[in-house]
C-alpha cells in the first residue's frame, strides 16, 4: 500500500485548474451521440473519464486520446450480434450514462463495475428505461452486472431524483435522439441540481431543445447534436481542495481557469470558505483564497455533495460549532462519506455529533496529526491531506493512487504550492 506523508505548513502559489471531470463525461457522451468525428478539447484524463471512453468504444465509437484533445469517431468495425460487455470500474457517472445509451441499442449490453459501484443506486433509472421500452434486469437479482437492451421509444417518464441527479442527466442526453417526443418529470427531493444544470447547458450548446417547466422537461424527438467539438472548462471540484488548503493552513492560493459561465456545483465552496472566515477574491480568469479569521459555519450541501468531506475538515479545524446538513445521499457514494467524514473530523481532534439531518462538529484550534494509510475514497484522501496541513505534526494519508479517479495531478499540485517541502 502506498501512502503520502504530509508535514503541516502554509501553502502559497498560483495554479491552473485541471479540466472538469463532469464536463468531460458529458462531452464524451455528446461525441458518441453525434455519430460523426468529434473532438473533446482539454479533457480530464482520469480513471473515471477513461472508463466512459472505454465504454463508448465498446458501443461503437472510436476514442483516440492525445494530451490536449480526445478524438471521437464512429468505429469502422461493426459490432457483432452478441452481447456487449462494459466495465465501469468505480465510476458512477459511467454506469448511469452508459445504461441510458445502451437503451438506444437493439442488442444486449452487460454492464458491470468494481468496488462499491454494485451497491450504488441504479434502479430508478432502470425503471425509467423500461417505461421507454428497454429491457433491463439485474443478472444476479440485485446490484451489478445489469443487462440493458433497447431500442427505446419516446414517451412520458416519472423519475425519482432524490438519490442522484445522474439519472435525469442520463435520460436528458439520450432522449433527444429518440424518434418520438418525450416528457421527463422529476419527483422526490431533487439533489445535486447544478449537475443537472450542467447537462442542460451542454445540450443547449449543441443545439438540443429542451422545454423546461419546473420539474417537467419536454424533449422533442429526432434531434441531432450540432458542433464538432467541446472545450472542457476548469474544474471547481478539484480547485476546491487547493483553495481550502490555503484557508486551513494560513496561506494564499490563486487558481486560474475556473469560470462561472458553465454551471458547477462545487463553486459553492467559495461561499463556504467565506462563511468559515477565509478571504475570497474573485477576478476575471481566477479566484484567490487566503486565510482569514476562522469562524464556525452552517452549510446545506444538498446541491454540492462532493464538498461534504472537505466541509468536515474545515469544521474540524475551526474552533466553535459548525453544522453540515443536507446531501443525505453521500452515504451512497464511493464510501459512506457521512460516516467517513465524521471519523476524519474526529481524527483531526473535532468532536462530532452524527444526526439524521447531518453532522455537528466542534472544531479545534490545534488539529491533531492523522494516520490514515488505508483511506481509499478519493475525496476523503484529498480532504485529509488538506486537514493535515493544519495539524500539529506530520500525518500519513493514503491511498496515494486514489486521487487518479478524479484529480490525477493532486499530489503534484499540492507539492507545488507547499514549495515541495510538505508532501512526500
Amino acid at each position: 500500500m502506498s501512502f503520502v506523508r504530509i508535514r503541516p505548513g502554509a501553502v502559497f502559489g498560483r495554479l491552473r485548474a485541471p479540466a472538469s471531470k463532469s464536463y468531460t463525461h458529458r462531452a464524451l457522451v455528446v461525441g458518441h451521440l453525434a455519430h460523426r468525428p468529434f473532438r473533446v478539447l482539454r479533457p480530464l484524463d482520469s480513471g473515471d473519464t477513461r472508463a466512459t471512453a472505454s465504454a463508448l468504444q465498446h458501443l461503437g465509437t472510436s476514442v483516440h486520446r492525445e494530451a490536449e484533445v480526445w478524438h471521437l469517431s464512429p468505429s469502422s468495425r461493426r459490432p457483432g450480434q452478441g452481447a456487449v460487455r462494459i466495465q465501469c470500474h468505480e465510476s458512477g457517472t459511467t454506469l448511469r450514462f452508459v445504461s441510458a445509451i445502451a437503451g438506444l441499442e437493439d442488442r444486449t449490453t452487460v454492464i458491470s463495475g468494481e468496488g462499491r459501484l454494485s451497491s450504488r443506486p441504479i434502479d430508478p433509472l432502470l425503471a425509467a428505461l423500461k417505461t421507454l421500452g428497454a429491457t433491463c434486469r439485474h443478472t444476479r437479482g440485485r446490484g451489478l452486472p445489469i443487462e440493458v437492451r433497447g431500442p427505446m421509444h419516446g414517451g412520458s417518464v416519472s423519475l425519482d431524483a432524490s438519490e442522484s441527479s445522474q439519472f435525469a442527466s442520463a435520460l436528458l442526453l439520450a432522449m433527444p435522439t429518440l424518434s418520438e417526443n418525450s416528457v421527463l418529470e422529476l419527483t422526490g427531493k431533487v439533489v445535486s441540481r447544478p449537475y443537472l444544470e450542467a447537462t442542460l447547458a451542454v445540450l443547449a450548446y449543441h443545439g438540443i431543445r429542451v422545454a423546461r417547466h419546473g420539474r417537467r422537461f419536454r424533449i422533442a424527438g429526432g434531434q441531432h447534436f450540432r458542433g464538432r467539438q467541446f472545450l472542457v472548462p476548469g474544474d471547481a471540484s478539484s480547485a476546491a481542495y487547493l483553495w481550502a488548503a490555503a484557508s486551513v493552513s494560513g496561506g494564499r492560493v490563486r487558481v486560474d481557469g475556473v469560470g462561472e459561465s458553465w454551471p458547477q456545483a462545487d463553486l459553492a465552496v467559495l461561499d463556504l470558505l467565506e462563511s468559515a472566515g477565509a478571504n475570497v477574491e474573485r477576478s476575471k480568469g481566477g479566484v484567490e483564497v487566503s486565510a482569514g479569521r476562522p469562524r464556525p459555519f452552517r452549510v446545506d450541501l444538498t446541491d454540492a455533495p462532493d464538498l461534504y468531506s472537505l466541509a468536515g475538515v474545515l469544521a474540524a479545524t475551526t474552533p466553535g460549532e459548525s453544522r453540515i446538513t443536507g446531501a443525505e445521499h453521500v452515504a451512497l457514494k464511493e464510501s459512506n462519506r457521512k460516516a467517513a467524514t465524521a471519523q476524519l473530523a474526529r481524527r483531526l481532534g473535532g468532536k462530532v455529533d452524527e444526526r439524521p439531518s447531518g453532522l455537528t462538529i466542534r472544531g479545534t484550534s490545534r488539529p491533531k496529526a492523522v494516520e490514515l494509510p488505508r483511506l481509499s475514497d478519493h475525496r476523503l484522501v484529498m480532504s485529509a491531506a488538506v486537514g493535515a496541513l493544519a495539524a500539529s505534526g506530520p500525518s500519513i494519508v493514503g491511498e496515494r493512487q486514489a486521487v487518479r479517479k478524479s484529480y490525477p495531478g493532486f499530489w503534484r499540485a499540492l507539492r507545488e504550492i507547499a514549495d515541495g517541502g510538505y508532501v512526500s
